[in-house]
């Protein structure tokens, strides 16, 4: 049985696990198909999943933003921006697919599945803001609310009662405050496979390299060198800052 077949097969068991029933299969489809799968196969008429991600990460973003709108009416902007981005960044959107159990039906090149894309964290959190997509097409905003939180709230409160630090933004009200400009990051270098890359980062605040730091993303790479300077700014802190 092809992977095509395979995904056809378990639509109706994705469908209960979702717990809503598809009007429109192809959308479902489209959801677990990459870009990579369409690009190899090169089939007419197969729709692979990006538009729906671009779509699916959207509505994501709204239910959130709701959602911590009314449950925490206290808060300033600031830190509903910084939880709807945890909740809602690559590592969280990886974490639900793999709640669902979805991970192993998206369709993928040869190439991608002999360097287990299936196992990345960018394409299963693509596959869920796709899925998210395709739901909001076929049957409107409350279904996908409904669907959201009812698998995911704890999760979703998981995170608003313990959330993750966030280094970048420290670093960056501390530079504001201290020498009122934004720090910058530049990728020192990148090693590794294309499939397997781990990103060097070097962090400067007022034009002094402060921190370095490295990752499987950039954006993870980054977070690890505003770490690094947060740990020394009591050595940097000292000096004059520069109007």
């Amino acid at each position: 049985m092809s992977q095509w077949e395979e995904l056809k097969a378990n639509l109706g068991k994705i469908e209960e696990r979702i717990g809503y029933t598809f009007q429109k299969k192809d959308l479902l489809m489209a959801a677990f198909t990459h870009s990579s799968y369409v690009n190899e196969t090169k089939a007419k008429g197969i729709a692979d999943s990006e538009r729906l991600e671009f779509l699916g990460d959207s509505i994501l973003g709204l239910l959130i933003a709701e959602y911590l709108f009314q449950r925490l009416p206290e808060e300033p902007e600031g830190q509903l921006s910084q939880l709807r981005s945890q909740i809602v960044d690559a590592t969280s959107c990886a974490k639900y697919l793999n709640t669902l159990g979805f991970s192993e039906l998206i369709l993928l090149s040869r190439g991608e599945r002999i360097h287990a894309g299936q196992g990345k964290m960018s394409i299963q959190a693509d596959t869920f803001e796709a899925i998210i997509g395709a739901l909001y097409l076929d049957g409107g905003l409350e279904e996908v609310r409904t669907f959201l939180f009812a698998y995911f709230k704890e999760m979703i409160e998981e995170e608003i009662k313990n959330p993750t630090v966030n280094y970048k933004a420290e670093l960056q009200d501390f530079s504001q405050k201290y020498y009122r400009k934004t720090p910058t990051y530049e990728v020192a270098k990148v090693v590794g496979p294309e499939h397997a890359k781990i990103f060097h980062v070097v962090v400067f605040l007022n034009e002094k390299e402060v921190g370095r730091g490295m990752g499987r993303s950039k954006k993870e790479a980054e977070q690890a060198a505003a770490s690094d300077a947060l740990s020394k700014r009591a050595e940097f802190s000292k000096e004059s800052p520069t109007s």
